[in-house]
């Protein structure tokens, strides 16, 4: 179970990362593009699915969005109604800015700590609504309530390279309840290279058992997805994009880097101890990318 692998604090584990459908889809809709989701992974040697939250983030970059924001469905109840086929456990993504105390709590306190984890992401950006939950509260909500959910953390390691202080953050997360962090995705190994680093020798030099973390792997198959990758904060360094951008096949060349950038940190984190493991997503919709999606995936279930 993975909750158990996350409590034993164990390397390797395996979960795969969708975006619920967009609200506004009839229920046939709904449903057709949750049988192709379970067709695609049910076979699947996953220990956990991962369903994101989305928000709208315009706050947070002057930058134009390349794709329009659309409101998705809320992941807890898509799991239950249109997934319940797919019997792996499911981690659901809550960002705090969304729900009142009540409402996170009776998630946290009505769900099935067994098929149920959850990772809390904080708001877009500083100037978001003073009305919403923030990260530290929906931290607090989680410590006062009955739930035994296992909680994540989201760490960033791109922003390591400019704060150089995303080992302590997620120290301080672990104070908070978070017994694992999946990371952004990693298209700059130096970056993640270097958080893992410091995230190793703090845990030692203070006494602290490390917990796992998942790093995120993304195919990218074109240049629109690579301009959304990168407004999304995803790190890419400018002679890799400029690999993929003059690639006769970016979405090949994607997969294959991404595939020897995991090896790569799989060896640095092996070789200290640190345990880590690997989420797998697609951020477009077209078929051609998610498919790609999953053909990363047998290749990194083969390296562990």
């Amino acid at each position: 179970m993975l909750t158990d692998k996350i409590k034993n604090r164990e390397s390797g584990i395996i979960v795969y990362g969708i975006t619920p459908p967009k609200k506004g889809n009839d229920d046939d809709k709904i449903r057709e593009i949750a049988a192709r989701q379970i067709e695609r992974l049910q076979n699947q040697n996953i220990d956990g699915l991962i369903l994101y939250d989305i928000q709208d983030e315009a706050e947070r970059t002057a930058e134009l969005r390349p794709f329009p924001f659309i409101e998705t469905l809320n992941g807890f109840e898509y799991s239950e109604q249109y997934l319940s086929e797919l019997h792996i456990p499911k981690i659901v993504y809550r960002a705090s800015g969304k729900y009142t105390a009540s409402e996170l709590e009776s998630f946290l306190t009505q769900s099935s700590a067994e098929d149920y984890l959850t990772v809390f992401v904080g708001a877009a950006s500083s100037t978001a609504d003073a009305g919403h939950l923030s990260l530290k509260q929906a931290y607090d909500v989680k410590a006062r309530s009955a739930s035994s959910m296992l909680l994540g953390g989201v760490t960033i390691p791109e922003r390591h390279q400019t704060k150089g202080d995303e080992q302590k953050r997620v120290f301080q997360k672990m104070t908070q309840g978070c017994s694992f962090f999946v990371s952004q995705g990693v298209y700059d190994v130096n970056a993640s290279k270097n958080f893992l680093s410091d995230y190793y020798y703090y845990g030692l030099e203070n006494d602290i058992p490390l917990v796992p973390v998942l790093l995120t792997l993304t195919p990218c198959g074109s240049a629109k997805t690579l301009e959304f990758m990168k407004w999304l904060g995803i790190s890419i360094p400018r002679w890799l994009e400029n690999e993929l951008i003059h690639s006769h096949d970016i979405l090949q060349k994607s997969i294959d880097f991404s595939e020897q950038s995991w090896l790569e940190l799989k060896d640095f984190a092996d070789e200290k101890g640190i345990p880590i493991g690997c989420n797998i997503e697609s951020v477009a919709i077209r078929k051609v990318e998610v498919d790609a999606s999953i053909d990363l995936l047998n290749r990194i279930q083969k390296t562990i």
